[in-house]
């Protein structure tokens, strides 16, 4: 056991360690303090969004402290595997520029497929969280999605590449529990949230639909997570549903820009078909949600 603690404070810097306590702390002291009902317009219910936060950082701090416990353990798809849990936004570029260099674009594009199909498992237990309806709603679709996006990139990430080195796997990610990191996402969830009910007032649902198109370009989970509050009250769960339908595809698309923008052209144009008919078949479900 002193070995195996030995060990883990000599792969986690002095700082992370600070920084999760810091962030325990605020967690165990202040959300209990935190009034649960709403306050103003736009009903924003201060121990939710807090706990919110909590959730979605602690999913994204346990994928982040694997990957620094598994350094040297491992490929590029264990990497894509722990990134998509973490961010596979974050993933898809960082695996993006590793690939530069071009000599394994089907290991690098099929692990970047990888991390979107985590994703979808990912949302999954969000989602499940604070809105079990919506999960019920969405989980048939996404875990048919995470396996068919897991298994395609795991078999297209195992074809014959004409490079013959070895391939580093360290993902060099922030730590994702910095407290400014934590308020942040708080307050794009909040701003989320009064978007979505000022899209529901004055443009109906396609300025929902539309709102969720335009979230993809960076991170869909404030936006996601602003679809399990309003669920069932402020939108109706189909809507809803199509909603964080559309959001998905729309991320997976504008990482397949993204791969493009920072590999090479092989790598590139792999990934960008490959997250390009994932986001087809993400939204494939509208016609049953609908």
């Amino acid at each position: 056991l002193n070995a195996a603690l030995d060990s883990l404070t000599r792969r986690i810097p002095p700082g992370e360690i600070l920084t999760f306590t810091k962030f325990l702390l605020l967690s165990v002291v202040i959300l209990p303090a935190l009034p649960d009902k709403a306050f103003g317009p736009f009903l924003i219910n201060p121990f939710k969004t807090w706990l919110v936060v909590v959730a979605v950082s602690a999913i994204s701090y346990g994928s982040y402290v694997l990957q620094r416990l598994t350094r040297g353990h491992g490929g590029v798809i264990l990497s894509a595997i722990l990134g998509g849990a973490y961010s596979s936004t974050v993933t898809t570029v960082v695996l993006s520029k590793r690939a530069a260099e071009g000599e394994h674009h089907h290991l690098f594009s099929g692990s970047i497929l990888i991390a979107s199909a985590i994703m979808y498992l990912r949302l999954v237990v969000l989602v499940g969280l604070f809105n079990h309806e919506l999960m019920i709603a969405l989980a048939p679709a996404f875990l048919l999605l995470a396996a068919i996006a897991g298994g395609t990139g795991w078999l297209w990430s195992h074809r014959r590449d004409e490079g013959g080195g070895e391939v580093k796997r360290e993902l060099e990610t922030k730590n994702p529990l910095e407290l400014g990191a934590a308020f942040l996402f708080a307050v794009l969830f909040l701003a989320m949230l009064a978007a979505t009910r000022l899209a529901v007032a004055h443009l109906g649902q396609a300025g929902v639909y539309g709102l969720a198109a335009i979230t993809g370009v960076t991170d869909v989970d404030p936006f996601i997570m602003s679809m399990t509050q309003a669920a069932g009250t402020l939108t109706p769960l189909q809507v809803a549903s199509a909603s964080v339908l559309i959001a998905a595809a729309s991320n997976n698309l504008v990482k397949g820009f993204y791969a493009r923008a920072f590999s090479d052209r092989k790598t590139g144009n792999e990934s960008f078909w490959l997250l390009a008919g994932l986001a087809v078949l993400g939204l494939a479900p509208l016609m049953w949600v609908l």
